[in-house]
């Protein structure tokens, strides 16, 4: 059969069971990799359309319209100078001979030759057309490329049957290429490529041919029993799961779905049941370990609360899943069974009996124990809590109790529940519900997006926590550099900008971090960083703010202030885009940022007694002073009450006395009385103009 000029085509690489919180990785750089290169190989016709595919034991890729053969190329190579292509008498040289005969062009004479400038001096140059790559050659190479640059969590070496040894993440088996109904003689890990491929473990017949590229996906389903796409049987899992659910709720985060997704080849969804005894305990408990241990998905009702029945997704389909249900229900019991022992151990002995225990556990080498981290958190949520009118006794308290869990047995085996579990032990013994609650809430938040403490305690602690690590950690000399960051502390610092801004906190930011500082006042080595962690910080804000859809100009204008304060930042924003709709706006950004540069300029010169009005001799000069007289009253009233629109929207009647100052008075005046009489009536206009913001910088 002649293959066809443009036609699909398939590459599947079919191995042992590859590593399934590697496989979506690796099946888009799979993918990705041999697509990219045969495009830059000019071996796929008009747009690059391509479909991925990844399974527990295999990687694929179709290419829609891949050529047979790569157009020609047309290429203009450089050969050498004249100067040394050509001897004195104007005669081809040896070189020339040379170079001509290395590039596969022998019998080329001088007279077939471009003659161009070349920078200052001339050159030979070829003009020929290549014949394109076909796509054997094509895919061969993109294939070796692509094997090579996978994101391989960990390579494993093997030996083929014939002796040799590979290295690859997993053994490899079959390689099936098709252009569309031919084979592409290519090979790859010592495996020749055919039109074979096989099925799933034991519902298949072993193995299938696939007749053609494009029914790759369908032949795969229908003979050999494997959803090939990552994509659909991810959406498969998901459909059979709800629909298994019968009402209830799934708990079924997307990583879980997406390890369970490189798990199976046909997924089937089975209802399973615990015994009802295991509810006692917090079902956060059982739940990860449902998710953790077994790869099961919880089932809530419709309030949250956790039921006894759980789903599982099965590699097998079978009209009897009685021994699948009955094996994984056998499974999980002695998981919930440790779950519900480690609880009821834990609750024997108070968290205020672990605290001490904190002292035999290293927080860090050059910081302490972690016990005396957390008298340092205690004593500064004390500070804050005084700072923020919050109950400081409940505050301390949740201090010194939040990080007790971290040694119980229900934590020390699943480390994800720190927190958690301490709001439920602290509850237990009796503690105040919002000493209960900080236990979680001080971590939060947890990560980009996640939701803020909502009680006072929470919030006092949980910004105590975070200070401490950023000053301490800081303190030390390890910063984050690049995109290096071992200790989270961008995560922290955004944690405690959300904080002040999203809960309006009237605090000053440079404050707290003093407070943090002066809690390492026993501990050596520890610098004082607080200036490098306002600028680290304000940059966090920055992005912060960006992602709220503010302008990089009026973060600018805001943040060029260096506000300490950080509950009115949203406020100030708003204010500066209402002030930058106004038509008088550019004018007076230009206008302050004009009067910006002359006041750096002549720094010293000003008066320091403000401005003399026996020294206004010119009209323009008069008329903006009186109108800053009658404006600046209005401005600093709006600003005490902490009208920022207000305020800005005021300054709009100085832009006409602004403008025909600038037009009319010369501020360098000869005279040095009258110069530093009007320098002083500019920094007096200047100090109105920026009380809210640096509206210079809204300048185009």
């Amino acid at each position: 059969m002649t293959q066809p000029q443009h036609a699909t085509l398939l590459v599947e690489l079919l191995t042992e069971e590859l590593p399934p919180k590697a496989l979506a990785r690796l099946g888009d750089a799979f993918a990705e990799g041999i697509a990219e290169r045969l495009a830059a190989r000019d071996l796929i016709e008009g747009e690059l359309s391509f479909e991925r595919y990844a399974t527990p034991r295999r990687l694929a890729i179709t290419i829609k319209n891949v050529r047979a053969v790569a157009p020609e190329r047309h290429v203009r190579e450089k050969v050498l100078p004249v100067s040394v292509a050509l001897d004195k008498d104007g005669q081809p040289t040896a070189p020339l001979a040379k170079k001509l005969a290395a590039l596969g062009f022998p019998d080329f004479s001088v007279n077939d030759l471009e003659r161009a400038q070349d920078g200052k001096a001339e050159a030979f140059f070829l003009r020929y057309a290549a014949p394109g790559a076909t796509l054997a050659e094509g895919l061969q190479t993109a294939l070796d490329e692509t094997l090579a640059r996978l994101p391989i969590p960990k390579v494993m070496t093997y030996q083929r049957p014939d002796g040799t040894n590979v290295q690859f993440v997993r053994p490899v088996h079959r390689l099936t290429t098709l252009h569309g109904d031919e084979v592409v003689p290519v090979s790859a890990l010592g495996v020749d490529a055919d039109d074979t491929t096989l099925g799933h473990r034991f519902l298949s017949e072993g193995f299938v041919q696939i007749q053609h590229a494009d029914s790759y996906a369908d032949t795969l389903m229908h003979k050999g029993r494997v959803v090939a796409s990552f994509a659909d049987r991810k959406e498969t899992i998901r459909t059979h799961l709800l629909a298994q659910a019968d009402g209830d709720q799934v708990v079924m985060p997307e990583s879980l779905l997406d390890e369970v997704t490189s798990l199976v080849e046909w997924p089937v969804v089975y209802a399973c049941r615990f015994e009802d005894e295991f509810l006692q305990v917090p079902q956060e408990c059982l739940i990860l370990t449902m998710q953790t241990n077994q790869k099961y998905f919880a089932l809530t009702d419709a309030s949250g609360k956790l039921r006894s029945r759980f789903l599982i997704v099965s590699n097998i389909e079978t009209a009897t899943p009685g021994d699948i249900v009955e094996g994984n229900e056998r499974v999980v019991r002695p998981r919930l069974a440790d779950a519900k022992f480690f609880f009821e151990q834990d609750k024997k002995k108070p968290l205020a009996d672990r605290v001490p225990l904190l002292a035999n556990v290293v927080y860090h080498n050059k910081l302490g124990s972690a016990l005396q981290r957390v008298e340092r958190v205690e004593a500064l949520a004390g500070e804050i809590a005084g700072m923020t009118g919050a109950d400081a006794a409940l505050a301390k308290r949740a201090a010194r109790l939040a990080k007790a869990d971290l040694i119980t047995d229900m934590v020390g085996e699943f480390p994800e529940l720190q927190g958690t579990m301490g709001t439920y032990y602290a509850r237990h013994d009796g503690e105040p519900e919002e000493v209960a609650l900080a236990c979680s809430e001080h971590y939060q938040p947890r990560f980009s997006g996640d939701a803020l403490p909502v009680t006072a305690t929470g919030t006092v602690v949980a910004l105590a926590d975070k200070l401490e690590t950023l000053v301490g950690i800081w303190g030390i000399g390890l910063q984050p550099t690049g995109e290096k960051d071992p200790f989270a502390l961008r995560r922290h610092a955004l944690g405690v900008l959300r904080i002040l801004v999203e809960k309006q906190l009237p605090v000053d930011f440079i404050e707290l971090l003093r407070a943090a500082y002066a809690t390492f006042a026993t501990v050596p080595n520890v610098a004082d960083s607080t200036q490098a962690i306002y600028e680290f910080s304000l940059d966090r804000l920055r992005g912060l703010l960006r992602e709220r859809g503010y302008a990089p100009g009026e973060i600018d204008a805001v943040l060029a202030l260096n506000p300490t304060r950080l509950d009115d930042i949203v406020a100030r924003l708003d204010a500066v885009r209402e002030f930058a709709a106004l038509p008088e706006a550019a004018s007076l950004a230009a206008a302050n940022k004009r009067i910006s540069n002359i006041l750096k300029k002549s720094e010293g010169l000003a008066t320091t007694g403000g401005v003399q009005v026996t020294l206004l001799i010119e009209s323009a000069e008069k008329a903006l002073h009186a109108q800053l007289e009658q404006v600046a009253p209005r401005v600093q009233s709006q600003l005490a009450a902490r009208d920022y629109t207000g305020a800005l929207t005021a300054l709009a009647a100085l832009r006409e006395p602004v403008d025909t100052f600038f037009n009319d008075v010369m501020v360098n005046a000869e005279d040095p009385a009258l110069r530093a009489n009007r320098l002083a009536l500019l920094g007096a206009l200047h100090q109105q103009m920026n009380c809210v913001a640096d509206i210079s910088r809204l300048a185009a």
